[in-house]
């Protein structure tokens, strides 16, 4: 079997202070995170993997810790061609400045994504949210970027208020729903049929799958074929460190075969992307 080519289309970069999560003692979960682009390069090699999204990390709750990320991403994308930078973008108005000051990066040179994610708080539906969602969504429509926002099932981040940006935003900006929901109900919401709804709506909607409970990557590799339609819109992403790498390529090389569609999604979908 030839080897396919493999792109990374979400990943992140930095190191996060420990925090007591949970009421636990202070702790770093994401035990492979990079700090140093010469620590990512060495992954990038091991793996073999031929482009990569740099996002910045984030997980505890100070948005600012991932904000100062933002130039190790530029500067990893300036210092490698293999590797894109995301910028980190919040839709919290307390995080206003923040925000503005990080979407001036969006002309720079390597610069393809926007991220934007409610676990840190916000939710979409959330009028106070709204001026900050536009003014992200209209950076990325004039950069030609992509945003990226987090999913997971329940709360802020389930499908149900994700899909308020799909309705707002999608028709002209590409959407990448990173994990595919997140969990059992967010893939049934979206591979049962509202993503491939929005696709014949003619949303720019992606997904990749990662996180993603074993049964929906089959799943959506199988509707993908019964409908004919979505083959260009999911891609592979690790979310290392938060992801496992190794396990999501073995999922996803799995679901979708060594044929056309495992090309597709890959690395030929983040090449048109992000290439």
């Amino acid at each position: 079997m030839t080897r396919l080519a493999v792109h990374d289309a979400h990943r992140h970069l930095g190191v996060l202070p420990a925090y007591p999560f949970y009421g636990g003692p202070p702790v770093n979960p994401d035990i492979s995170a990079r700090e140093t682009i010469a620590q990512l390069q060495a992954d990038l090699d091991a793996e073999g993997t031929e482009l990569a999204v740099a996002i910045p990390n984030y997980g505890v709750p100070d948005a600012s810790a991932s904000f100062a990320l933002n130039e190790l991403c530029l500067e990893a994308a300036a210092t490698d061609p293999r590797i894109r930078a995301g910028i980190w973008a919040s839709p919290r108005p307390q995080d206003a400045e923040m925000t503005a000051r990080a979407l001036k990066f969006a002309g720079e040179p390597g610069v393809k994504v926007i991220k934007i994610s409610f676990l840190l708080g916000g939710r979409a539906s959330d009028p106070e949210c709204r001026p900050a969602l536009d003014d992200i969504f209209r950076t990325a429509r004039e950069h030609d970027l992509t945003v990226h926002v987090h999913t997971s099932p329940g709360g802020a981040s389930d499908v149900d208020e994700i899909g308020n940006l799909v309705d707002w935003y999608a028709d002209d900006v590409r959407l990448h729903l990173v994990h595919m929901g997140g969990g059992m109900s967010g893939h049934i919401k979206l591979v049962g049929s509202r993503f491939f709804d929005w696709i014949e709506a003619g949303k720019k909607v992606y997904t990749d799958t990662s996180w993603a409970i074993g049964f929906a990557p089959r799943w959506m590799a199988a509707e993908i074929e019964r409908r004919g339609i979505g083959a260009d819109r999911v891609l592979f992403a690790s979310d290392e460190p938060w992801g496992d790498r190794a396990g999501e390529l073995a999922r996803m090389t799995a679901a979708a075969g060594d044929g056309e569609l495992a090309r597709a999604v890959l690395h030929g979908n983040a090449e048109a992307l992000y290439g």
